[in-house]
């Protein structure tokens, strides 16, 4: 059972509290968090024992969702329902950041209020909320102002509370069936300045976009389950036929929806290589950056972008590229941005910092972020077999699309 959630920011300011039963959480148990989360350093504890309090904390987009409690509970519940309240209040507002939920805490209140009642998970569910809350708009804001109410809740109970499939909603109809099935995965990657290849994986999901009428059931079968690792599920989807047979078997929520998300580990290689050098001596510092394909992927490498801090010891830069535009941003912030990858030549960029009065070399060489975006295919190999559907009176619409973009990619320098 959760007493308090606590919303907090990326400088320990609380931005949002809920007390959750009648036992009300101190605001001091945040200072002391704050405090505790500072003296770590980057290692991250998802529960953290207080001297008064269990606390479970997740990260999002630079805000803290931190839930406490006095009793014994399984961690892991607490964890994922902080992991709900953040996807909600993503779906809800869009995106995930401090002035949104601040502009927006109304909605956050009543969300809370919905999703929770006196410390115990209640209607996490999206497409139920949309039926209870009404999303944040110009319009609702405009009445709100004009009319004095506040208030987004609806009056009438959702039909898919008393459903048996609480997910979804009741008896939906559509004129054209239809359902779009995404594979999206994000590479990570670490690349020492050779280019050798250190660490990779693939972080991917399985999204779903339903729009069925009635209570239709799908299956979705992959041609090679086997290579996923750590895979999180939809709670529509039914364990055993996946446990037994390594199949997705479920009845979808009306909409969008993540199905399932997975890691494939140990990729043996990247699309692209991109070789930094940094060579310094008299008080200047020789800059190049080449990239390039390793393993052509069959589709175009598109929305390339190359980004390495400049250290503090900089005072200025000349850097010029073949290919692409180079911009030295406010923050000391190199970003090479390349586009689409050229077939005729390889990129490259060069050129000289220079260094502070009295400094000789660089004593510190910048990791170089990378960025990339590959449409129709995914890097991990994993390959859509087929997607079933019954209980619907004619043949729906089923498309498939895939998409590979760079997530934590650095090269070492």
């Amino acid at each position: 059972m959760l007493q308090c959630i606590f919303l907090l920011s990326d400088s320990g300011e609380i931005m949002l509290e809920k007390q959750l039963t009648g036992h009300r959480v101190d605001r001091s148990i945040c200072v002391w968090f704050w405090e505790q989360s500072l003296s770590q350093g980057d290692s991250f504890k998802p529960v953290i024992a207080s001297p008064t309090h269990y606390l479970f904390q997740v990260v999002r987009a630079g805000i803290t969702f931190l839930a406490c409690t006095q009793v014994e509970m399984p961690p892991l519940m607490g964890i994922e329902f902080l992991c709900r309240v953040a996807d909600v209040l993503t779906d809800y507002l869009g995106e995930l950041n401090e002035d949104l939920v601040k502009d927006n805490f109304v909605i956050v209140y009543e969300l809370l209020d919905e999703m929770i009642d006196n410390g115990f998970p209640l209607t996490t569910e999206p497409n139920i909320l949309r039926e209870i809350i009404a999303p944040p708009n110009l319009v609702s804001k405009v009445l709100s102002v004009v009319t004095g109410n506040s208030s987004n809740v609806s009056d009438t109970v959702p039909g898919a509370i008393a459903s048996h499939v609480p997910w979804r909603t009741t008896d939906p109809k559509y004129a054209k069936n239809e359902v779009n099935v995404d594979l999206v995965e994000e590479m990570d990657a670490i690349l020492n300045r050779d280019g050798h290849l250190i660490k990779c994986e693939i972080y991917g999901e399985v999204q779903v976009n339903s729009h069925l009428s009635g209570l239709p059931d799908l299956t979705l079968s992959f041609t090679n389950p086997s290579i996923l690792d750590d895979v999180r599920f939809h709670p529509c989807v039914r364990f055993r036929p996946w446990e037994s047979h390594q199949i997705l078997s479920f009845v979808p929520p009306d909409g969008q929806f993540k199905l399932v998300s997975y890691r494939v580990r140990k990729l043996k290689n990247t699309p692209i290589y991109v070789k930094p050098q940094f060579t310094s001596d008299a008080g200047t510092c020789r800059v190049s950056v080449l990239v390039g394909i390793r393993r052509d992927p069959g589709k175009p490498i598109d929305s390339i972008d190359v980004q390495f801090q400049l250290p503090s010891c900089v005072l200025s830069a000349d850097l010029t590229s073949n290919y692409g535009t180079v911009n030295i941003l406010s923050n000391k912030i190199c970003s090479w941005t390349i586009g689409k990858m050229p077939k005729d030549k390889t990129p490259s960029m060069s050129g000289t910092l220079t260094l502070e009065s009295g400094l000789q070399q660089l004593h510190v060489f910048p990791t170089v972020q990378v960025r990339f975006k590959i449409m129709g295919v995914v890097l991990s190999g994993l390959q859509v077999d087929k997607l079933d559907v019954k209980n619907l009176p004619n043949h729906p619409y089923k498309g498939f699309r895939a998409l590979t973009r760079a997530g934590q990619f650095e090269v070492r320098s």
